[in-house]
């Protein structure tokens, strides 16, 4: 399954593009008339609406008696022949309900592509696919730690490499397009989708989604090679901001924190070549995102010239009648979100699939979408499928691909979790004591899903019959490198029962008997893996027994080391005082297990940083950009914020020092603000530490932001010696959204933190 949901149409919503406008906004996008896909001339009414529709492989493919896709799965050449050749379609995505082998793969794409290269089609096929982290549904492909953990590293180099990796294997699965990056701001944890995410900054999302689009598609977006994809930006826009916290539910974001926090994300993916965009399948102030005319054709299309296409999430055009009730009708709907600027429609099931091309030709005959916004629509889906090469006739031999799952690939996905995986507290029990037994314990601790979470082999990712071989627990981890030393026992186990996350005992006499037994316990918590609808959860609150099995060993006097395997925050401040240590691994992909016990071992050294403000409350969401106001407590005073940890915090074995800072008091307002400062490792062994440059505003005209995060770089620093690091700033960073919805820069006061240092800055 994909991300989807849409949400229905309204009249008011509705504006029809005229000759003038269209072309002038196919200008604006680069595309002169003259310009057109060469593909474009000569296709039939059609042709062109059967390219602005997308289905899912379960439509062609073979069903038993009870319309069950077979396994394994194979398709049905009649089916295929009527959506290709009857029904014109365009786009297939997903993969039916599991993982599926390159042979497997091979076959699909190739009798797919068989329609174009044969001439019984006139425009070839674009297949899309869930690739979140690696190639999840393709047999022996590198999984990386999830988007979560990707932004914990704060390096964008990492980014870049899982990317590329992504990119070269999902081509060796003979797929050109891959539904991600996920550039929604990770502001809600109860939010099924917050591991999807880059998380709570927009400029940390920002630069490592950007870094993430370079690695899909390369160096150049418009002539895309075989070893990269199609980079799709998701979900446009708001989607994370849900009020519930529930999936696919409503968001309210005045205009000044939807341009101040959840765009720009996504005008950095833009700007860094992303030629494909998925739309939000919630709504944001009433307006469902597929309707939203003034984001998708106003803001991306017109103000930030996205060449590229929209498509929408699973079945998000009849859900703006069937849901949102925006739309009297099915076929309202439609015509709702293509004149809102969606391009492409996820239908994607049979007959809906039908339903949807009958009733857009029919509404383009009545003039209810104008013949120049259907060639807009399929002008840029053409354009794509050319930058990506579909319209060669043969398509590169997935023979070629030596690397697939190369040793080389399963390393950088190991180094992405080595510098994602965040240590949080350590009171000496890390590195652990070699020379004892010690307890591995938690419903976490022998879980290969648990550890990747969700988009791994199938939807949910719970299925463990599709695991990749050889890849461990941290359990078999441990094993491996203490073999004899570590005793194993689970104490609790976790399930979901009518949809919601349960807990309960398992073997608890064996635990506790083995506590007996050991000084240190390495208790693995978290949660099962889980997205979308099937994702949601009432309370982040850890369940009161894996809290218990901590307490248990609290009480027996141990060395009781956390280590948390969680897609978002769940709260454990009842076990966090007593705590020798606690690490957290969010969702650490194939290798995460083996990247962890390197770095409890002592082998080496932490580096990861939270890309999110913990909590330490349920029902307190706080982040570390918070307006002032936040800080006021109900006795006066300015101390109210108290999360778990900060945004921005991690630990590592060693001691750093900032010092002799460098930066002018007062500047004029198109002068570079230039600050240096010397970050100075005090340890006896080499460490990464993340740099990070924030800057407040002491007052604007609206409220502004305690700080916000500005710059940051990661540096090597061997053992005693120290490296300058220096970050340039200009007014461009420092702008604000007035009342009037403009970005404007304020002189005045500006306060700065760098490390452990503070000052201020007087800009005239």
């Amino acid at each position: 399954m994909l991300t989807t949901c849409v949400f229905s149409n309204n009249r008011s919503f509705i504006k029809r593009l005229g000759v003038v406008v269209f072309w002038a906004i196919i200008a604006a996008c680069g595309v002169s008339k003259n310009h057109q896909s060469s593909e474009l001339t000569g296709l039939t009414l059609e042709e062109k609406v059967g390219q602005t529709c997308q289905i899912t492989l379960d439509v062609v493919a073979q069903t038993d008696a009870q319309g069950r896709t077979l396994v394994p799965l194979k398709l049905d050449t009649n089916k295929l022949t009527e959506a290709l050749v009857k029904y014109k379609v365009g786009s297939i995505l997903n993969v039916s309900w599991h993982t599926l082998s390159r042979e497997q793969w091979r076959e699909i794409t190739e009798t797919i592509h068989a329609y174009y290269a044969s001439g019984r089609i006139k425009i070839p096929v674009i297949y899309g696919i869930d690739a979140i982290h690696g190639v999840n549904y393709t047999r022996g492909a590198t999984l990386f730690p999830q988007e979560i953990g990707l932004a914990a590293t704060w390096n964008p180099s990492i980014a870049e490499e899982f990317a590329r990796i992504t990119a070269y294997e999902t081509r060796a699965s003979g797929i050109p397009w891959n539904f991600s990056p996920v550039l929604d701001l990770g502001r809600n944890p109860l939010w099924s989708r917050n591991f999807e995410t880059l998380g709570e900054d927009p400029y940390l999302a920002s630069v490592m989604g950007a870094a993430i689009v370079k690695g899909y598609q390369g160096n150049n977006s418009n002539s895309i090679d075989s070893l990269h994809v199609l980079a799709c930006m998701k979900h446009f826009v708001g989607y994370s901001a849900a009020l519930s916290g529930r999936d696919r539910t409503p968001a309210w974001i005045p205009d000044k924190y939807m341009k101040e926090l959840y765009l720009p994300s996504f005008n950095a993916a833009v700007k860094a070549g992303a030629q494909t965009v998925m739309i939000n399948s919630g709504s944001v102030n009433g307006i469902p995102g597929h309707v939203n005319t003034s984001l998708i054709q106003h803001t991306l299309k017109d103000e930030w010239k996205f060449p590229g296409f929209a498509v929408s999430d699973w079945e998000d055009f009849n859900m703006l009648h069937t849901v949102h009730r925006v739309a009297p009708d099915l076929k309202t709907a439609y015509e709702g979100a293509f004149n809102a600027g969606v391009d492409m429609s996820m239908v994607p099931l049979s007959p809906d699939y039908k339903i949807y091309c009958e009733s857009m030709i029919q509404s383009v005959q009545e003039g209810r979408i104008s013949l120049d916004r259907l060639n807009d629509a399929v002008n840029r889906i053409n354009i794509t499928k050319q930058a990506v090469g579909l319209m060669n006739k043969i398509q590169p031999s997935l023979d070629t691909y030596s690397a697939f799952g190369s040793p080389q690939h399963k390393r950088a996905s190991k180094q992405a979790a080595l510098e994602s995986i965040t240590l949080l507290k350590n009171n000496g029990a890390l590195p652990i004591n070699t020379t004892t037994k010690f307890l591995v314990a938690g419903p976490c601790a022998d879980n290969l899903n648990a550890i990747n979470g969700a988009w791994t082999h199938t939807w949910q990712g719970m299925d463990t019959s599709f695991n990749t071989k050889g890849c461990k627990t941290i359990v078999q981890a441990m094993l491996g490198k203490y073999g004899g030393q570590c005793l194993i026992s689970k104490g609790v186990e976790l399930f979901k029962e009518k949809e919601v996350e349960q807990s309960r005992f398992v073997d608890l006499n064996d635990y506790i008997q083995k506590l007996e037994e050991v000084e240190t316990v390495i208790l693995c918590l978290g949660e099962l893996p889980g997205t979308e609808k099937p994702g949601d959860i009432r309370s982040l609150n850890l369940d009161s027994k894996q809290l218990e099995l901590a307490k248990l060993a609290y009480a027996k006097k141990k060395n009781v080391i956390v280590v948390l395997v969680e897609g978002r925050p769940r709260i454990i401040r009842d076990i966090v005082d007593s705590a020798a240590a606690i690490v957290q691994c969010y969702l650490p992909g194939d290798y995460g297990a083996e990247a962890l016990v390197e770095l409890i071992s002592g082998e080496s050294n932490f580096s990861g940083k939270l890309p999110y403000t913990y909590p330490k409350y349920d029902g307190v969401m706080e982040f570390y950009d918070r307006p002032r106001s936040v800080d006021r407590s109900n006795v006066g005073d300015f101390n109210a914020f108290d999360p778990q940890w900060p945004f921005g915090f991690g630990l590592h074995y060693g001691e750093v020092s900032y010092e002799h800072l460098k930066c002018k008091e007062e500047l004029s307002e198109n002068a570079p603000w230039e600050i240096s400062v010397d970050v100075i490792n005090k340890g006896n062994r080499q460490i990464e530490e993340v740099v990070q440059f924030y800057v407040g505003d002491e007052s604007a005209s609206m409220v502004p932001a305690g700080e916000q995060l500005k710059r940051f770089e990661k540096v090597k620093i061997s053992a005693g010696q120290s490296v300058n690091v220096r970050f340039v700033l200009n007014k461009t960073d420092l702008m604000l959204v007035n009342q009037e919805g403009e970005w404007v820069f304020e002189p005045g006061t500006f306060t700065y933190t760098l490390g452990s240092l503070k000052g201020k800055m007087v800009i005239k």
